[in-house]
Protein backbone atom coordinates (compact mmCIF):
# COMPACT_ATOMS: atom_id res chain seq x y z
CA UNK A 1 0.00 0.00 0.00
CA UNK A 2 0.98 3.52 -1.10
CA UNK A 3 1.93 5.78 2.37
CA UNK A 4 1.62 9.44 2.41
CA UNK A 5 4.50 11.12 4.70
CA UNK A 6 3.23 11.81 8.26
CA UNK A 7 3.29 14.98 10.40
CA UNK A 8 3.24 18.79 9.26
CA UNK A 9 3.02 19.90 5.38
CA UNK A 10 2.45 16.22 3.44
CA UNK A 11 4.83 15.57 0.23
CA UNK A 12 4.74 12.89 -1.59
CA UNK A 13 7.34 10.29 -1.52
CA UNK A 14 10.42 10.37 -3.00
CA UNK A 15 10.59 8.40 -6.66
CA UNK A 16 12.59 6.06 -5.12
CA UNK A 17 10.47 4.98 -2.54
CA UNK A 18 7.34 4.32 -5.50
CA UNK A 19 9.91 2.10 -7.46
CA UNK A 20 10.78 0.12 -4.58
CA UNK A 21 6.99 -0.87 -3.86
CA UNK A 22 5.80 -0.93 -7.82
CA UNK A 23 9.30 -3.41 -7.84
CA UNK A 24 8.09 -5.60 -5.28
CA UNK A 25 4.01 -5.74 -6.05
CA UNK A 26 5.47 -6.80 -9.80
CA UNK A 27 7.57 -9.58 -8.50
CA UNK A 28 4.37 -10.48 -6.06
CA UNK A 29 2.41 -10.74 -9.63
CA UNK A 30 0.11 -7.41 -8.35
CA UNK A 31 0.19 -5.77 -12.05
CA UNK A 32 -2.31 -3.31 -11.60
CA UNK A 33 -0.81 -1.99 -8.22
CA UNK A 34 2.81 -1.73 -9.50
CA UNK A 35 1.03 0.06 -12.43
CA UNK A 36 -0.11 2.69 -10.00
CA UNK A 37 2.88 2.84 -8.10
CA UNK A 38 4.81 2.86 -11.55
CA UNK A 39 2.73 5.88 -12.66
CA UNK A 40 3.34 8.22 -9.71
CA UNK A 41 7.01 7.46 -10.04
CA UNK A 42 6.61 8.95 -13.05
CA UNK A 43 4.19 11.47 -12.10
CA UNK A 44 7.62 12.80 -10.04
CA UNK A 45 10.02 12.00 -12.81
CA UNK A 46 8.75 11.67 -16.42
CA UNK A 47 12.38 11.04 -16.97
CA UNK A 48 12.98 8.19 -15.41
CA UNK A 49 14.35 5.03 -17.65
CA UNK A 50 13.78 2.59 -14.80
CA UNK A 51 9.78 3.86 -14.41
CA UNK A 52 9.82 3.73 -17.75
CA UNK A 53 10.76 0.23 -18.31
CA UNK A 54 9.02 -1.10 -15.24
CA UNK A 55 5.86 0.10 -16.12
CA UNK A 56 5.95 -0.76 -19.85
CA UNK A 57 7.02 -4.46 -18.83
CA UNK A 58 4.17 -4.25 -16.36
CA UNK A 59 1.43 -3.12 -18.15
CA UNK A 60 2.45 -5.96 -21.42
CA UNK A 61 2.00 -8.79 -18.42
CA UNK A 62 -1.30 -6.88 -17.21
CA UNK A 63 -2.77 -7.21 -21.19
CA UNK A 64 -2.24 -3.48 -21.79
CA UNK A 65 0.16 -3.65 -24.91
CA UNK A 66 -0.56 -0.51 -26.76
CA UNK A 67 0.32 1.30 -23.49
CA UNK A 68 3.22 -0.97 -23.10
CA UNK A 69 4.98 -0.07 -25.87
CA UNK A 70 4.42 3.40 -26.00
CA UNK A 71 6.29 3.13 -22.19
CA UNK A 72 8.57 1.45 -23.91
CA UNK A 73 9.44 3.47 -26.69
CA UNK A 74 10.24 6.22 -23.86
CA UNK A 75 12.29 3.88 -22.61
CA UNK A 76 14.63 3.12 -25.87
CA UNK A 77 15.34 7.18 -26.05
CA UNK A 78 16.28 7.11 -22.27
CA UNK A 79 18.35 3.69 -21.86
CA UNK A 80 21.75 4.55 -20.87
CA UNK A 81 24.54 2.56 -23.54
CA UNK A 82 24.82 -0.39 -21.53
CA UNK A 83 20.58 -0.80 -20.96
CA UNK A 84 19.90 0.06 -24.66
CA UNK A 85 19.90 -3.66 -25.84
CA UNK A 86 17.93 -5.26 -23.60
CA UNK A 87 15.64 -2.29 -24.30
CA UNK A 88 14.94 -2.78 -27.56
CA UNK A 89 14.90 -6.51 -26.88
CA UNK A 90 11.60 -6.13 -24.53
CA UNK A 91 10.17 -3.72 -27.25
CA UNK A 92 10.70 -6.94 -29.57
CA UNK A 93 9.13 -8.91 -26.59
CA UNK A 94 5.88 -6.52 -26.67
CA UNK A 95 5.40 -6.60 -30.42
CA UNK A 96 5.43 -10.74 -29.54
CA UNK A 97 3.07 -10.06 -27.17
CA UNK A 98 0.68 -8.83 -30.09
CA UNK A 99 2.12 -11.60 -32.49
CA UNK A 100 3.49 -8.92 -35.04
CA UNK A 101 6.06 -10.43 -35.98
CA UNK A 102 7.21 -7.80 -38.50
CA UNK A 103 7.65 -5.22 -35.50
CA UNK A 104 9.34 -7.82 -33.01
CA UNK A 105 12.16 -9.13 -35.54
CA UNK A 106 12.63 -5.36 -36.38
CA UNK A 107 14.02 -4.79 -33.00
CA UNK A 108 15.56 -8.09 -32.30
CA UNK A 109 17.20 -7.70 -35.64
CA UNK A 110 18.70 -4.22 -34.58
CA UNK A 111 20.23 -5.82 -31.25
CA UNK A 112 21.77 -8.34 -33.52
CA UNK A 113 23.49 -5.70 -35.66
CA UNK A 114 24.63 -3.61 -33.17
CA UNK A 115 26.35 -6.80 -31.23
CA UNK A 116 27.38 -8.22 -34.62
CA UNK A 117 29.00 -4.42 -34.72
CA UNK A 118 30.50 -4.96 -31.52
CA UNK A 119 32.60 -7.80 -32.61
CA UNK A 120 30.32 -9.63 -29.94
CA UNK A 121 29.95 -13.28 -31.64
CA UNK A 122 28.27 -14.66 -28.51
CA UNK A 123 26.03 -11.91 -28.20
CA UNK A 124 24.92 -12.08 -31.53
CA UNK A 125 24.47 -15.28 -31.86
CA UNK A 126 22.50 -15.46 -28.69
CA UNK A 127 19.93 -12.87 -31.02
CA UNK A 128 19.93 -14.98 -33.53
CA UNK A 129 18.93 -17.27 -31.82
CA UNK A 130 16.08 -15.43 -30.21
CA UNK A 131 14.95 -14.47 -33.66
CA UNK A 132 15.03 -17.66 -35.03
CA UNK A 133 12.25 -18.30 -31.93
CA UNK A 134 10.47 -16.03 -32.52
CA UNK A 135 9.91 -16.57 -35.92
CA UNK A 136 9.53 -20.58 -35.32
CA UNK A 137 6.91 -19.56 -32.47
CA UNK A 138 4.65 -17.29 -34.69
CA UNK A 139 4.75 -19.72 -37.72
CA UNK A 140 7.18 -18.40 -40.29
CA UNK A 141 9.71 -21.64 -40.45
CA UNK A 142 11.99 -20.68 -43.26
CA UNK A 143 12.97 -17.40 -41.28
CA UNK A 144 13.45 -19.37 -38.40
CA UNK A 145 15.64 -21.84 -39.62
CA UNK A 146 17.46 -19.22 -41.34
CA UNK A 147 18.18 -17.05 -38.17
CA UNK A 148 19.25 -20.26 -35.86
CA UNK A 149 21.28 -21.17 -38.52
CA UNK A 150 23.31 -17.68 -38.29
CA UNK A 151 23.24 -17.92 -34.57
CA UNK A 152 25.19 -21.39 -34.84
CA UNK A 153 27.63 -19.95 -37.21
CA UNK A 154 27.93 -16.69 -35.23
CA UNK A 155 28.70 -18.78 -32.13
CA UNK A 156 31.55 -20.52 -34.37
CA UNK A 157 32.81 -17.11 -35.22
CA UNK A 158 33.70 -17.00 -31.10
CA UNK A 159 37.64 -17.46 -30.64
CA UNK A 160 39.16 -19.78 -28.40
CA UNK A 161 36.04 -21.43 -27.52
CA UNK A 162 36.17 -24.29 -24.84
CA UNK A 163 34.88 -27.81 -26.45
CA UNK A 164 32.10 -27.19 -23.57
CA UNK A 165 30.65 -24.36 -25.45
CA UNK A 166 31.32 -25.51 -29.09
CA UNK A 167 29.07 -28.58 -28.11
CA UNK A 168 26.24 -26.20 -26.51
CA UNK A 169 26.31 -24.25 -29.95
CA UNK A 170 25.63 -27.93 -31.47
CA UNK A 171 23.21 -28.94 -28.89
CA UNK A 172 21.12 -25.29 -30.08
CA UNK A 173 21.30 -26.32 -33.55
CA UNK A 174 19.90 -29.72 -33.23
CA UNK A 175 17.37 -28.60 -30.86
CA UNK A 176 16.32 -26.34 -33.43
CA UNK A 177 16.49 -27.96 -36.30
CA UNK A 178 14.15 -31.30 -34.31
CA UNK A 179 11.54 -28.60 -33.56
CA UNK A 180 11.64 -27.22 -36.96
CA UNK A 181 10.91 -30.68 -37.91
CA UNK A 182 8.44 -31.64 -35.84
CA UNK A 183 6.67 -28.52 -36.89
CA UNK A 184 7.01 -29.57 -40.76
CA UNK A 185 5.21 -33.27 -39.56
CA UNK A 186 8.83 -34.94 -40.22
CA UNK A 187 9.30 -37.50 -37.63
CA UNK A 188 11.87 -39.58 -38.70
CA UNK A 189 14.57 -35.83 -38.73
CA UNK A 190 12.88 -34.48 -35.47
CA UNK A 191 13.86 -38.02 -33.72
CA UNK A 192 17.42 -38.18 -35.44
CA UNK A 193 18.09 -34.37 -33.85
CA UNK A 194 16.64 -35.46 -30.46
CA UNK A 195 19.32 -38.23 -30.62
CA UNK A 196 21.72 -35.81 -31.73
CA UNK A 197 21.07 -33.81 -28.37
CA UNK A 198 20.91 -36.65 -26.45
CA UNK A 199 24.59 -37.61 -27.52
CA UNK A 200 26.12 -34.31 -26.71
CA UNK A 201 24.49 -34.08 -23.65
CA UNK A 202 26.37 -37.41 -22.74
CA UNK A 203 29.51 -35.96 -23.72
CA UNK A 204 28.97 -33.90 -20.25
CA UNK A 205 29.91 -30.41 -19.59
CA UNK A 206 26.45 -29.03 -20.41
CA UNK A 207 24.04 -31.25 -17.38
CA UNK A 208 22.24 -27.89 -16.57
CA UNK A 209 20.87 -28.56 -20.57
CA UNK A 210 19.24 -31.47 -19.19
CA UNK A 211 16.21 -29.99 -18.32
CA UNK A 212 16.35 -28.57 -22.09
CA UNK A 213 16.16 -32.30 -23.24
CA UNK A 214 12.75 -32.84 -21.57
CA UNK A 215 11.31 -29.93 -22.84
CA UNK A 216 12.42 -30.73 -26.45
CA UNK A 217 11.31 -34.47 -26.30
CA UNK A 218 7.77 -33.00 -25.31
CA UNK A 219 7.61 -30.43 -28.18
CA UNK A 220 8.31 -33.07 -30.55
CA UNK A 221 5.39 -35.24 -29.40
CA UNK A 222 3.37 -32.22 -29.20
CA UNK A 223 3.58 -31.29 -32.74
CA UNK A 224 3.50 -34.57 -33.95
CA UNK A 225 0.10 -35.08 -32.24
CA UNK A 226 1.33 -37.54 -29.43
CA UNK A 227 -0.39 -35.83 -26.39
CA UNK A 228 0.07 -38.50 -23.79
CA UNK A 229 3.65 -38.99 -24.69
CA UNK A 230 3.74 -34.80 -24.85
CA UNK A 231 2.37 -34.27 -21.57
CA UNK A 232 4.83 -36.99 -20.10
CA UNK A 233 7.83 -35.46 -21.07
CA UNK A 234 6.57 -31.50 -20.58
CA UNK A 235 6.13 -32.87 -17.26
CA UNK A 236 9.89 -33.38 -16.36
CA UNK A 237 10.54 -29.86 -18.00
CA UNK A 238 10.93 -26.53 -16.31
CA UNK A 239 7.67 -25.96 -14.20
CA UNK A 240 8.15 -22.52 -13.78
CA UNK A 241 8.41 -21.98 -17.84
CA UNK A 242 5.12 -20.33 -18.81
CA UNK A 243 5.55 -21.42 -22.90
CA UNK A 244 6.21 -25.40 -21.16
CA UNK A 245 3.30 -24.66 -19.14
CA UNK A 246 0.88 -23.41 -22.43
CA UNK A 247 1.99 -26.86 -24.05
CA UNK A 248 1.15 -29.21 -21.19
CA UNK A 249 -2.17 -27.01 -20.95
CA UNK A 250 -2.76 -27.03 -24.75
CA UNK A 251 -1.70 -30.88 -24.60
CA UNK A 252 -4.60 -31.58 -21.89
CA UNK A 253 -7.13 -29.69 -23.68
CA UNK A 254 -6.52 -32.30 -26.70
CA UNK A 255 -7.01 -34.96 -24.12
CA UNK A 256 -10.24 -33.53 -23.25
CA UNK A 257 -8.91 -32.82 -19.49
CA UNK A 258 -10.37 -29.00 -19.15
CA UNK A 259 -9.79 -28.65 -15.78
CA UNK A 260 -6.05 -29.93 -15.95
CA UNK A 261 -5.83 -27.11 -18.89
CA UNK A 262 -7.33 -24.69 -16.92
CA UNK A 263 -5.18 -25.43 -14.14
CA UNK A 264 -1.79 -25.11 -16.60
CA UNK A 265 -3.33 -21.96 -18.11
CA UNK A 266 -3.67 -20.26 -14.84
CA UNK A 267 -0.40 -20.79 -13.86
CA UNK A 268 0.94 -19.16 -16.81
CA UNK A 269 -0.93 -16.19 -15.60
CA UNK A 270 1.20 -16.39 -12.43
CA UNK A 271 4.61 -16.09 -13.53
CA UNK A 272 5.59 -12.93 -13.78
CA UNK A 273 8.38 -12.57 -16.17
CA UNK A 274 8.60 -10.69 -19.14
CA UNK A 275 10.87 -12.64 -22.04
CA UNK A 276 9.35 -14.52 -25.43
CA UNK A 277 7.96 -17.61 -23.65
CA UNK A 278 5.39 -15.20 -21.89
CA UNK A 279 4.92 -13.09 -24.90
CA UNK A 280 3.98 -16.62 -26.79
CA UNK A 281 2.28 -17.98 -24.19
CA UNK A 282 -0.18 -15.15 -21.55
CA UNK A 283 -2.35 -13.79 -24.58
CA UNK A 284 -3.33 -17.25 -24.89
CA UNK A 285 -3.48 -18.51 -21.70
CA UNK A 286 -5.40 -14.91 -20.49
CA UNK A 287 -7.97 -15.76 -23.57
CA UNK A 288 -8.96 -19.13 -22.52
CA UNK A 289 -9.72 -18.21 -19.08
CA UNK A 290 -11.63 -15.64 -20.08
CA UNK A 291 -13.40 -17.84 -22.55
CA UNK A 292 -14.38 -20.15 -19.49
CA UNK A 293 -12.20 -22.80 -20.57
Amino acid sequence: MLTAACGGAKSAPPTADFMGQARKLERDGQEDAAITAYRSALAQNPNSFDAQYGIARTLDLAGHYDEAREHFAKAIDLAPDGAKDQTLRMMGIAWTFVANVDEATRYFEEVFNRRVAARNPAGAAEEANELGRVYLELGHLDQAETWYRTGHDMAGREANRPAGQADLADMRWAHAQARLAARRGREKDAKQQEAVVEHLLDKGGNEDQRIQYAYLRGYVEFYLGHYPAAVAELEKADQQDPFILLLLAEANEKLQQPDRARDYYRKVLASTSHAVNSAFARPVARLRIEQGR
